[in-house]
């Protein structure tokens, strides 16, 4: 959709200049982001250190020691997979589950720690790493009706239980809203011990952010996959 120009000024600035406020009044833009834009330029430009240095910022702002990023190779961005999530050294999906609970509602279907039922096929243990998703409210649309096993079969690769959680805060952070509103992630890149599924979206004020489980079977159209590119 095409934004109107509004006092000769073009919708497309209009809309970056929005983007530039809101981060700078959640304390998200990195002082990088703000000088290019002071030269004129695109203060959000893909470019691989200020993706680090925005991670950076956002681990600093919740509190979350993430140490030094530097190294973290940054996937290329094929096609509109545009967002980059960088899991910082020792994020599990409790810890980022106990993140997002120390922000916004959250629920979860079980009363064990996550850690102990979750298996991912990435994880951050040894170390900080990053990947790319499509940068949407919702879970892939070109995935819908599909089900794990499916997948699976064709070798995808799927965004995890703590990348998922891990996005929806650095989210909200950016905008004070939730992902996933009118669909859930199916977390195809982790699977419970029982080899069910973790699927992830946002119930509504009252729940919150639910995690719960699906088999690996089950495909209807609000419950997708989201490609993650590593």
């Amino acid at each position: 959709m095409k934004r109107e120009n509004i006092g000769g000024v073009s919708g497309n600035v209009l809309g970056m200049l929005a983007d530039l406020d809101l981060k700078l009044q959640h304390g998200v833009l990195t002082p990088k982001q703000l000088e290019r834009f002071l030269k004129k330029q695109n203060p959000f430009e893909n470019v691989a250190d200020d993706i680090i240095a925005e991670w950076e910022s956002f681990y600093a702002s919740i509190g979350y020691p993430c140490g030094d990023l530097s190294g973290v190779r940054i996937p290329e961005n094929p096609n509109d997979a545009n967002r980059a999530i960088i899991m910082a050294q020792g994020i599990t999906p409790q810890s980022a589950y106990d993140l997002c609970d120390k922000n916004f509602k959250c629920w979860k279907r079980t009363s064990e720690s996550l850690d102990e039922i979750v298996i991912s096929e990435r994880t951050a243990q040894n170390g900080p790493y990053a990947i790319r998703v499509r940068d949407r409210v919702e879970a892939d649309k070109e995935l819908k009706g599909l089900s794990y096993n499916q997948l699976k079969a064709q070798n995808f690769i799927g965004i995890t239980l703590e990348e998922r959680l891990i996005y929806e805060l650095k989210y909200f952070k950016e905008t004070f809203k939730h992902l996933d509103i009118h669909n859930w992630t199916r977390c195809d890149g982790s699977l419970y011990r029982d080899g069910y599924v973790p699927d992830v979206s946002w119930s509504g004020s009252v729940v919150g952010m639910s995690v719960s489980r699906c088999s690996p079977v089950d495909a209807n159209d609000d419950l997708r996959a989201r490609v993650a590119v590593v």
